[in-house]
């Protein structure tokens, strides 16, 4: 077993995963399809210094990234209305709309489902993220029709980092949480991917190298990391017949 202090490091879990049929892959969105926090950030610091709000690198990473919108703006906005917030947010994703004509996925993001496609494996998208920007990042991305499922935490009574939207992503493509690999890149995501019992991918992309410490099952910079591709050839992958 490699060390697990090593970046591209698998950790098993009292052998919980290392038998498991692989039946199903779970992926977030933002940062996770493509590395897009960047443009997140600007296009909601553009929002912000218009109603006289600054915000971090700090602010960004401990209160935006990976959150609901229904979080972001109740902590930097207590004052409005539920309302006003809910059209604030839609301003700023409508920016974000206009600042991502074009997208470039993560790298091995298209080989990772082309692989778990050819082997019967469910795809399901599980975001915090709008529906509108859902729908635009998968038709830049020119991934419309590569989820079996799509589960949207505005959809649902809590969202991430309650681990509810995994559990409902299990559910509707009928797979126990120990067959299922989940990939995140923010510390609501992982938060709520573990908590659901799901073996948890972080992704961190080419802005850093470490991982964010929260006990992810495995950290990679991307999709064509050599250690995730050595955990899922060595599950025991379930076709679908």
């Amino acid at each position: 077993m490699p060390d697990d202090a090593s970046f591209d490091t698998l950790r098993f879990l009292a052998g919980r995963f290392e038998f498991a049929r692989l039946e199903a892959l779970l992926f977030d969105m933002d940062g996770t399809l493509s590395d897009t926090d960047a443009i997140h950030r600007q296009a909601m610091a553009d929002t912000f210094a218009a109603r006289g709000v600054g915000m971090s690198d700090e602010d960004f990473h401990r209160h935006v990234s990976g959150q609901s919108n229904d979080a972001i703006f109740a902590h930097f906005f207590p004052v409005l209305s539920e309302d006003q917030r809910r059209r604030l947010a839609d301003e700023k994703e409508a920016l974000y709309r206009r600042l991502t004509p074009r997208m470039t996925p993560t790298p091995g993001l298209a080989r990772l489902i082309g692989w778990a496609k050819a082997r019967g494996v469910a795809c399901a998208l599980v975001t915090n993220g709008p529906r509108l920007n859902v729908e635009h990042t998968l038709k830049v991305l020119g991934l419309a029709d590569s989820f079996d499922a799509l589960v949207l935490g505005e959809d649902l009574p809590r969202a991430k980092p309650d681990p509810l939207p995994y559990l409902e992503a299990l559910r509707r493509l009928g797979v126990a949480a120990e067959r299922a690999v989940a990939f995140e890149d923010s510390e609501p995501g992982v938060t709520a991917a573990l908590a659901a019992g799901v073996f948890t991918v972080e992704i961190t992309g080419p802005s850093r190298r470490d991982g964010l410490g929260l006990g992810a099952d495995l950290t990679v910079p991307d999709f064509d990391a050599p250690a995730l591709w050595s955990h899922l050839t060595a599950t025991n992958v379930h076709a679908i017949t």
